[in-house]
This record gives structure tokens, C-alpha cells and sequence, in this order.
């Protein structure tokens, strides 16, 4: 059987933007028939999303996944809270993080790994306005050098 590739649904950009990512661990979703097919189609927005340890679960708040278009009544509710599914050892330890002043749990790309929908979900902490500017003029920089590398290679 040949080998399947990683195939990325939906990714949140605005998290790298917004957030200092520390940490990141691969979860499952616990989704409905229609909620993997409207995911497969890349119908799922992240912006805005979190994860929270509630009750020793881990659970996924604020994503959107579209109303699966052949669905009929057994159509999903789009903005439900879905359970991430992750090792006992793993909760703990995102529970006690996540307790840490300042820091969150945001998920920061929905994919597919061998037929199974799972999401990356990372340790965060929100970025100051500086930080952000920081970023900004890091990148710049970056294109800036590539840039005039690649002038120079071609003169």
C-alpha cells in the first residue's frame, strides 16, 4: 500500500501573528460522519479557537466547521465544543501549563495523518504590541537578505 501524505486542511496564521508559540503536541478529534466530510473539504476555520482541560478532557472551543452540504437532518451543530483526544499524562501536563499566568492553549492546524483528522495544538503566550513589531522587522530583514543574496547570485 503506498505511503499517504500529510495532507493540511486548515491552518490558523493569525496564532503565529498573535501568539510566542513554546510547545506543540498532535491531538485527535472526536468528530461526527459529517464534520470529517466538511473537514475534508476544508470547511473549518480555526480563527479565534482555544482548547481548555475541563473535567481531566481537553476540550476545543470557538472552531467552525460548514454544515456538510449532501448532510440532511443528521447534520452537525457547526460551532459545538469537539473533545480532543490525547494520552492521560498529556492532559496533566497541559492542565498544569495551562494554569500558568499568560499562557494558553491554541490549536494551530487541522490535518490528516494516515485517514485519521487530527490537529496540532500548541502552548502559548499572547505577544505584547512590541513583540509583535519585533516579529515584523525580523521577517523584513529576512527578505531583505534573501533578496539581495539572490541579486547577487544573478549578476
Amino acid at each position: 500500500m503506498a505511503e499517504r501524505t500529510e495532507k493540511t486542511f486548515a491552518t490558523n496564521r493569525k496564532a503565529f501573528h498573535d501568539y510566542l508559540i513554546m510547545e506543540t503536541l498532535e491531538a485527535g478529534v472526536a468528530l461526527t460522519g459529517t464534520e470529517v466530510k466538511s473537514v475534508r473539504q476544508g470547511k473549518i476555520n480555526l480563527r479565534d479557537s482555544y482548547a481548555k482541560v475541563k473535567d481531566g478532557e481537553v476540550w476545543l472551543y470557538n472552531s467552525f466547521i460548514a454544515s456538510y452540504d449532501a448532510g440532511n437532518r443528521y447534520n452537525h451543530e457547526t460551532g459545538r465544543s469537539r473533545k480532543l483526544l490525547l494520552h492521560k499524562g498529556e492532559i496533566e501536563k497541559l492542565g498544569g501549563i495551562a494554569k500558568d499566568v499568560g499562557k494558553t492553549l491554541i490549536p494551530l492546524r487541522v490535518y490528516d495523518r494516515k485517514g485519521h483528522v487530527k490537529i496540532a495544538l500548541a502552548v502559548a503566550r499572547g505577544k505584547k504590541e512590541y513583540d509583535k513589531r519585533e516579529s515584523i522587522a525580523e521577517r523584513e530583514a529576512h527578505r531583505d537578505v534573501q533578496r539581495a543574496l539572490k541579486e547577487a547570485i544573478q549578476q
